[in-house]
């Protein structure tokens, strides 16, 4: 994911409301668009902990023998330092980054 590389803010900024009408014209639609984007970036980075972490699970697993793999913390401490999904999501969005559609209003328009 080149999401990981970009300059993305990690806090939360104050945006201008006007921002998110310009594409869609309707708030509502850009929040909606922007949750289920954040949710898609959520999956994709969970995915790809998930693959990066079983390479490093065990047989055998005993309480008694727990481990601190110097790696996995540091896999751990990277995904933690990386922007939220919907700070993400917010950022695509405002960057024309997104593609989205509303089949609703394209029916309408057929009519």
């Amino acid at each position: 994911m080149d999401i990981k590389r970009s300059k993305i803010e990690t806090t939360a900024v104050t945006r201008q409301v006007d921002q998110f009408y310009k594409n869609t014209g309707n708030i509502y639609e850009s929040v909606s668009i922007l949750s289920k984007r954040a949710n898609q970036i959520s999956l994709e980075l969970k995915e790809e902990l998930n693959k990066k972490i079983a390479e490093f699970a065990s047989a055998s697993d005993n309480l008694e023998e727990v481990f601190e793999n110097r790696e996995q913390i540091e896999i751990a401490r990277y995904y933690e330092r990386l922007p939220k999904p919907s700070l993400m999501a917010v950022h695509e969005f405002l960057h024309d980054q997104v593609y989205f559609r509303n089949p609703h209003k394209e029916h309408s328009n057929e009519f």
